[in-house]
Formats: structure tokens, C-alpha cells, sequence
């Protein structure tokens, strides 16, 4: 069996899955790949990013093992003038709920972006309002509980308008569009997961 490798920047309101559901858009609708193919973890519906695809089974048992707690890169753009305590709040770590139970996040790194990051456009964009900011955090952690990083934003007071993946260890959505997919090497994979193959 061919293995395949594949990087997209998963578009705003796509299902992370090749079936739809409802009318919701999914990855079929953007992507056309063979059918052995699928996604390594999950994007939510309204984020954006980046994503792996392949048909390489031992790649999504490596990935997602806590052990290997692989640093995942996220740009947020927030609702609000984000503090420097806040920031800090973020990098401790937070309390958020998950599966009805309280959990507290991993240390990880939290930066505010300097001026707005280059990524595509978002369709639609976020609403904008003149008298509210809405900064962008980077955030850099090595764990992926569901929705994470909106609860952490939100538990420190700064609700999640925009959450884009940026990167995977070495690999990045970087001069990427929306709805853009690269193929990939098995051996660049791994070396830029920092896998052994």
C-alpha cells in the first residue's frame, strides 16, 4: 500500500472529515485525495488551519500519545484588550472544564502578536467593532483537549473571534491559502514531526 502524506489549511467552517453532515461543508468538498485517506486529529468547525492527512495509521497512533506531547502553534485573535496578566494567566495554566470536569491546562507559551499576523482572509470575516480591539495571542502547547484554546481565552476574559493551527512541530501552514493542500514525503513527515519513522 502507498502511503500518502498530505498538509492543508483547513478552511473556516469545514467538518474535520470527509463525510458531511446536514449542510455542513467537509473536507470532500475541498479536497480531493484518495480514499484511504483521513485526518490526524481534529480541527474544529469554526477554526482554521493547519492539518495532516494520510492513510498512515502508525503516523495517528505516534501523534496523538501523550508522551510525544508535540508542540502545537495557535494564532487567536481575541475580543478585547488583553492584559499582561492575562498573558500570564494563559502560560501558568487555567482552569477549564472539560467533559463536565474541571482540568487544569498545562503550562505553555503566550505571546501577544506585536501587529496583526499575515493569514488569508477569513470568509466570512469576523464581525469588527471600532471601540473593542481584537489583539492576536500566540499560543504554543503540547496538549489537545477539546476546544481547548477557546476555554483558556474565555476563562481568562478574552473570548476566541478567530483560532487559526499555525503549526505542528516543524510543520506549518506558512504562505498558505485556505483550502491549499501540499503533499509530502513520508521521511520529510516524520523528520519535521520529529518522528522516527
Amino acid at each position: 500500500m502507498a502511503l500518502n502524506y498530505y498538509i492543508i489549511y483547513k478552511p473556516y467552517e469545514v467538518l474535520t472529515r470527509f463525510t458531511p453532515e446536514g449542510n455542513k461543508a467537509c473536507l470532500a468538498d475541498y479536497f480531493k485525495v484518495p480514499p484511504d485517506v483521513y485526518p490526524v486529529g481534529r480541527l474544529d468547525y469554526d477554526s482554521e488551519g493547519l492539518l495532516i492527512l494520510t492513510n498512515d495509521k502508525a503516523l495517528n497512533q505516534k501523534l496523538l500519545l501523550p508522551q510525544h506531547a508535540h508542540e502545537r502553534e495557535y494564532w487567536v485573535q481575541v475580543d478585547g484588550a488583553v492584559t499582561p496578566q492575562a498573558v500570564q494567566q494563559l502560560q501558568a495554566g487555567v482552569q477549564i472544564n472539560v467533559d463536565g470536569k474541571l482540568y487544569r491546562t498545562r503550562r505553555c507559551k503566550a505571546e501577544l502578536f506585536t501587529e496583526e499576523p499575515l493569514l488569508p482572509l477569513r470568509n466570512p470575516p469576523i464581525r469588527f467593532r471600532k471601540s473593542i480591539p481584537a489583539p492576536w495571542i500566540r499560543m504554543i502547547l503540547t496538549e489537545g483537549k477539546n476546544r481547548q484554546v477557546r476555554r483558556m481565552t474565555a476563562a481568562v476574559g478574552f473570548p476566541t473571534l478567530r483560532l487559526v493551527r499555525y503549526r505542528l512541530e516543524d510543520i506549518t501552514v506558512a504562505g498558505m491559502q485556505s483550502g491549499e493542500l501540499l503533499q509530502l514525503g513520508r521521511e520529510e513527515l516524520y523528520r519535521k514531526l520529529k518522528l522516527v519513522p
